[in-house]
C-alpha cells in the first residue's frame, strides 16, 4: 500500500500543471496491474476471479487511452447495443472506483467541490466530476445513462455533457410496467441506436445483438447455478474482486469474455472443497479499500461472500428474438426501477433461494436510496429470521469512513451470525 500511495502522490503532484503526465501515470499504473493480475497474481485465488481482474483493467485502460472509441455509461445502461458499435463502455463507479485504487480520490474530490459540487454530492460522482474538469481524464465520445435509481446520474451526465460538449442520451425508463411503458422505452432504445450510428458513423447490426442476449442468457444460467453451490462451496474472493463483478454482469455482460469468465467459474466452483464457515450476502456498494472487512473477507478464510444484490438486479432469460424490446423489459423491470420495495422483497428471495448465513447493507454516503430504504429491507430479513447488518460508510472516499465503528459493529454481527450456525448445526445433528 505504501509503493500505491507514493505513487498516488506523484499522480496527485503532476495534476494542477499537467494533467497530461498525470493521466499517463495513471494508464501507466494500470498497465502494471494488468501485467500483475496476468502473471503474478495470488494463485491462491480462483483463475476465474484472476482472468476477471486482468480483463477488467485491461478495459479500463483501453477506455482511457482510446475516448475517442468509449462511452461513458451508467450501469444500468443497454451496454450490449454499445457492443455493436465496438465501443468501450465507462461507468461513474468503476472509473471512480480505480481512481480511489490510485489513493488519488481525495484530489479529484476537492477539486470537484472547488469548483461548486455540493459536499453532499454521491463520492462516486464528484470524483468522476472532478477528474474530468481537471483535464486528467480526457472526455469520451458519448455518453448514455438512464433514469434508474439514482438521481445524481442525471444530473451528473447532464453537466459534463454540457460543459466538455460530449453528445449524450438520457433513457427515460417507466416505473410501473406494462405494454405501454415497453413501447415508450424500445422506441427510445432506436433513438439511442440511430445517435451512435451519427457519433461512431457504424451501421448498427440487431443480428449482433441478438448474439449478445443469447451469451448473455448463458452467462447469467450459469451464475444462478453458481450461486447455490457456493453456499456449501469455499471459493476465496476480495472485496475489489466482489466489485469487479459489475464488469461481468453489467457493463460486459453479452461478451464472449464474460461467458467464458462464468463458465470458468461453474466449473471451478464444482471441484471447490466444501466450505463450513460463514457466507455473506451483500447488499450495495462494498468499500473495497475499508482495512476491517479487508481483513475478514480478502482470501482464504472462514468468512466470504456469496454473492451481492446488484448481480441479480435482473434475472428472467431475455428473447433473442425480440432484441430491443427485452432490453426494454429488463430496464424496466429493474429491481432498482420503482419503489424501494421491489428490491426488498427481490432481496428476500434471492436469500431464501441461496441460504447465505447473514446479510449486510452497506449505506454509502450520498446515496439516498441505500440509507433511505434499508429499514424496510430490515424488516424483511425479520420476517424470514435473517441476520441483518447495516453499515455506513464511504465506497471511495477514505476520509469518510470510520474503521473503528465499522470493526465494532462487524465483529459483533459476526459472533452474532456465527453462533446462530453453531446452534442450527446442533439442532440438525440432534
Amino acid at each position: 500500500m505504501g509503493a500505491i500511495q507514493t505513487y498516488g502522490n506523484m499522480i496527485k503532484k503532476y495534476a494542477p500543471e499537467h494533467p497530461l503526465a498525470a493521466r499517463r501515470m495513471i494508464c501507466a499504473g494500470l498497465a502494471l496491474e494488468r501485467f500483475r493480475s496476468r502473471h503474478l497474481a495470488d494463485r491462491s485465488l480462483p483463475g476465474a476471479y484472476r482472468y476477471l481482474n486482468t480483463y477488467a483493467v485491461g478495459e479500463v485502460l483501453s477506455a482511457l487511452r482510446h475516448p475517442e472509441q468509449t462511452v461513458w455509461a451508467n450501469i444500468f445502461a443497454p451496454v450490449e447495443i454499445l457492443q455493436c458499435f465496438g465501443v468501450h463502455t465507462l461507468s461513474i463507479e468503476c472509473l471512480s472506483s480505480f481512481l480511489s485504487g490510485f489513493t488519488i480520490e481525495n484530489y479529484f474530490l476537492d477539486y470537484a467541490e472547488s469548483g461548486g459540487m455540493a459536499p453532499t454530492l454521491c463520492s462516486y460522482h464528484k470524483n468522476f466530476i472532478g477528474a474530468v474538469d481537471s483535464g486528467v481524464i480526457a472526455p469520451a465520445a458519448f455518453a448514455v445513462t438512464t433514469s434508474t435509481i439514482c438521481d445524481g446520474n442525471v444530473n451528473t451526465f447532464r453537466y459534463l455533457s454540457q460543459k466538455h460538449g460530449i453528445p449524450s442520451f438520457l433513457l427515460d425508463i417507466p416505473e410501473q410496467d406494462s405494454p405501454e411503458a415497453e413501447a415508450y422505452v424500445t422506441e427510445q432504445l432506436r433513438e439511442l441506436i440511430g445517435a451512435l450510428e451519427e457519433v461512431f458513423k457504424k451501421t448498427f447490426d440487431m443480428d449482433a445483438l441478438a448474439g449478445a442476449l443469447e451469451r448473455e442468457n448463458a452467462s447469467k444460467a450459469c451464475y444462478e447455478r453458481t450461486l447455490k453451490l457456493l453456499a456449501h462451496k469455499a471459493y476465496p474472493s476480495t472485496l475489489t474482486l466482489q466489485m469487479y463483478m459489475l464488469f461481468a454482469n453489467h457493463l460486459n455482460i453479452g461478451t464472449p469474455e464474460i461467458l467464458k469468465f462464468y463458465r470458468q467459474m461453474e466449473s471451478e466452483v464444482n471441484a471447490a472443497p466444501e466450505f463450513d464457515g460463514v457466507n455473506l450476502f451483500w447488499v450495495h456498494l462494498i468499500p473495497y479499500y475499508q482495512e476491517t472487512l479487508k481483513a475478514y473477507l480478502n482470501g482464504r478464510g472462514q468468512y466470504q461472500i456469496q454473492g451481492m444484490e446488484m448481480s441479480l438486479d435482473y434475472r428472467e432469460p431475455l428473447d433473442p428474438g425480440r432484441p430491443l424490446e427485452s432490453l426494454a423489459r429488463k430496464m424496466i423491470c429493474n429491481l432498482y426501477t420503482g419503489s424501494y420495495g421491489r428490491k426488498a422483497d427481490l432481496v428476500r428471495d434471492i436469500v431464501q433461494e441461496i441460504h447465505p448465513d447473514g446479510v449486510v447493507n452497506f449505506c454509502h454516503w450520498g446515496c439516498k436510496q441505500s440509507s433511505g430504504g434499508a429499514m424496510l429491507l430490515k424488516e424483511r430479513m425479520q420476517e424470514i429470521q435473517m441476520p441483518f447488518l447495516i453499515l455506513d460508510g464511504d465506497g471511495i472516499d477514505r476520509r469518510n469512513s470510520h474503521d473503528g465503528q465499522i470493526r465494532t459493529r462487524f465483529e459483533a454481527f459476526l459472533e452474532v451470525v456465527r453462533q446462530r450456525k453453531m446452534d442450527s448445526g446442533a439442532e440438525r445433528r440432534l
